[in-house]
């Protein structure tokens, strides 16, 4: 074609003074983890001409883009926007936009969060969303959407689990999970337990399994053939091509992995006290050795409603290679298990708590070489916060390391950047109406219980879980006499671990595995 439709951000209320340097904020969220300044900013759709250059807006007001594609016929773009990002932080909608008479009409009905789709026909589409029925606990399914009568139909009901990849991984490059509809079918990923599988569902609502096994499928294409990315725990991603029923491996951008000896996760199940089984794992030291005693760290992830699996994490390998057992696993909060499972609203550091607990306590019950009087733990963001929360009710960790965590509930609603929905949707309420709520299940409050030593971790530009979370911690430890020191990080977010500048990614690697030297050893 002869145009290009692209999305860039736009400020809709303009400085007076190019020079200004004071920030004159009027909205919410008025920063963004890894992005900066976002008030008076909105994405904006623009059409542009390849051969003359000219640009023209198509969308304006507050209307936020996300993601567009064009009709068959060219004559329209289809797109999702969030309408009001301060009132419904959690909706977006689906839109049409008539290139000719330039009229944008809404074809959904602001009660979804919808990420992504595809077009069969002016009036029939396959979305990518989540109905919020739990709020930001709710698994994002597939659904067939008629725009004419609102009909909707979830395809993907038979198979509880999230419309996407949810597995941690910190040597992850930038990819995105597709949706793509061939033949009858619509090919997606979904975070199944401690696995990111490719799978297929058709019109029907039938589900078959594309891409298996015990990995993390990063995206895919589909063309004449079908092409993914793949990794797993002892190996980055690589290429691979699925084709008439075979797949086959087409890169080796990380051979040189196998000049090193690497650990592989020992699956166990834990039976939690209530019933319910928890997937867990132990990592060995590569130069294992019969008959001795090895110190371990629990480590936990973030979330909460993200998963640990097999995926590569580089952390892991890094600490096992100090000489470290290294405990993970996939608590109630964790995806990839069902949204039962997933949903702790108003609950944190309870079942949870008590799995991780019961974890740990199996493990030192199946694996006798683990030292029951040298475990640590650390954790970043939710994991963080669960950090925070375990020193604060046990003394069973002599070390603890705590990253990019929360330590205070209502400073957290009021700073960060998806603290005003994130908090009243996974606490309850608001601070005002539910002050006590806030503070009972903030870390902070249990500072004078913590005898564990503990080093804190923060970047100073991490706007999700803002650097007072730290700071409020570390003070409040430091003048109750406690073991604590401080690291922070200069022109990091809150994604150091897996997209911080190399040297600070090094030296957060060698302050925990210092850390847990010193108090491990």
């Amino acid at each position: 074609g002869k145009q290009l439709a692209v999305i860039a951000p736009v400020e809709i209320e303009r400085r007076k003074k190019k020079d200004e340097d004071v920030h004159l904020i009027k909205e919410i969220p008025f920063w963004f983890n890894g992005v900066g300044w976002i008030y008076g900013k909105r994405s904006h759709i623009f059409l542009v001409n390849l051969e003359s250059g000219r640009k023209r807006k198509l969308t304006k007001g507050k209307l936020n883009v996300q993601t567009l594609k064009w009709s068959s016929s060219g004559d329209k773009i289809y797109f999702i926007a969030e309408e009001d990002k301060e009132k419904e932080p959690m909706i977006s909608d689906l839109f049409v936009l008539d290139l000719k008479s330039r009229k944008i009409e809404k074809l959904t009905e602001s009660k979804w969060r919808i990420s992504d789709f595809v077009v069969l026909d002016e009036t029939t589409f396959i979305l990518r969303m989540s109905t919020l029925e739990r709020g930001i606990s709710t698994n994002t399914h597939i659904y067939l959407f008629n725009a004419e009568t609102k009909e909707i139909k979830k395809l993907t009901a038979e198979l509880d689990r999230s419309a996407y990849n949810s597995l941690n991984c910190d040597v992850r490059g930038k990819s995105r999970d597709p949706l793509i509809y061939r033949d009858g079918w619509v090919y997606y990923i979904a975070t199944d337990g401690p696995r990111a599988n490719l799978f297929r569902v058709n019109l029907e609502g039938k589900i078959e399994r594309v891409i298996g096994g015990d990995r993390s499928v990063e995206t895919f294409g589909i063309g004449s053939y079908l092409v993914f990315i793949a990794q797993d725990a002892t190996t980055p991603t690589e290429l691979y091509v699925f084709r008439d029923g075979k797949e086959r491996k087409v890169s080796d951008f990380n051979g040189w992995i196998k000049e090193y000896k690497l650990s592989k996760p020992e699956h166990f199940k834990v039976k939690a006290s209530d019933g319910v089984e928890i997937d867990a794992w132990i990592m060995k030291p590569p130069d294992f050795k019969e008959g001795k005693k090895y110190p371990a760290i629990l480590e936990i992830h973030g979330g909460p409603k993200t998963a640990y699996g097999y995926s590569f994490m580089h952390e892991f390998h890094v600490l096992t290679a100090k000489g470290f057992v290294v405990i993970f696993s996939n608590p109630r909060g964790s995806d990839g298990y069902g949204e039962e499972f997933a949903d702790i609203r108003d609950h944190y550091g309870e079942r949870d708590y008590q799995d991780l607990m019961e974890v740990v306590d199996e493990a030192l019950k199946r694996f006798g070489f683990i030292d029951e009087e040298r475990i640590g733990v650390t954790g970043g963001s939710y994991g963080g916060f669960m950090t925070n929360w375990i020193v604060g009710h046990t003394k069973r960790f002599k070390a603890a390391v705590t990253q990019r965590s929360i330590s205070n509930w209502v400073s957290f609603f009021g700073t960060t950047d998806i603290g005003y929905y994130f908090a009243p949707d996974q606490i309850g309420k608001d601070p005002w109406s539910n002050l006590d709520g806030y503070w009972e299940k903030s870390p902070l409050k249990y500072a004078p219980n913590v005898e564990t030593p503990l080093l804190i971790i923060h970047s100073i530009e991490d706007y999700r879980c803002w650097l007072p979370e730290a700071l409020q911690f570390y003070t409040a430890l430091k003048y109750l006499g406690k073991t604590v020191e401080l690291a922070l990080f200069p022109s990091e977010n809150h994604d150091l671990s897996r997209s911080g500048k190399p040297k600070h990614r090094v030296k957060r690697l060698e302050l925990i595995a210092g850390w847990m030297e010193r108090w491990l050893r």
